[in-house]
């Protein structure tokens, strides 16, 4: 929650006029819980979508997370009909496994560092690109995975891609 690719990824949903909420999954931070290996993990995202709805009516659901987070979203958005538009930073393959061809219905755009220490750019083009449906991917040159000196990059891409 308090990561800059989180508060970038949040303002730029900012930028475009949507209102963002960062949270802390189960076990981390002052929450409550322990970590379940990710099954608890998307149920925490399914509560903060709910909560959302209720506290701004009608809006469309928009999903952005990094890392861990961005898997937790993308698992949240195959199981959840109300995202409208999932964005997904560096997403830790590691967290995806057993989801080949499975994509969700909503718009998609996938943004990955091509020097990514952590989640190997070639593996994530790989598994989007066998997708019968790929998703959106932008790659960002010279990158790693905090996105050091490319976070207005980051966000310029992201926005942009909102606003579409």
């Amino acid at each position: 929650m308090h990561n800059k690719v989180a508060h970038i990824l949040a303002r730029a949903c900012n930028d475009v006029g949507a209102s963002a909420v960062r949270f802390n999954f189960r076990g981390v931070g002052a929450s409550q819980g322990v970590h379940d290996d990710g099954r608890g993990e998307v149920d925490d995202v399914i509560a903060v979508l709910a909560w959302a709805e209720q506290r701004w009516p009608g809006v469309h659901i928009w999903l952005a997370g990094f890392s861990f987070g961005a898997a937790m979203a993308l698992r949240t958005a195959l199981r959840d009909a109300r995202v409208a538009r999932l964005v997904t930073v560096a997403p830790a393959l590691r967290w995806l496994q057993g989801l080949h061809d499975d994509r969700p219905s909503c718009r998609w755009l996938i943004v990955q560092g091509d020097r990514d220490e952590l989640v190997d750019a070639s593996e994530v083009r790989r598994w989007a690109a066998q997708m019968r449906q790929p998703p959106e991917l932008a790659e960002i040159e010279g990158a790693e995975h905090f996105f050091h000196g490319r976070l207005t990059d980051l966000r310029q891409i992201v926005a942009t891609w909102l606003q579409a």
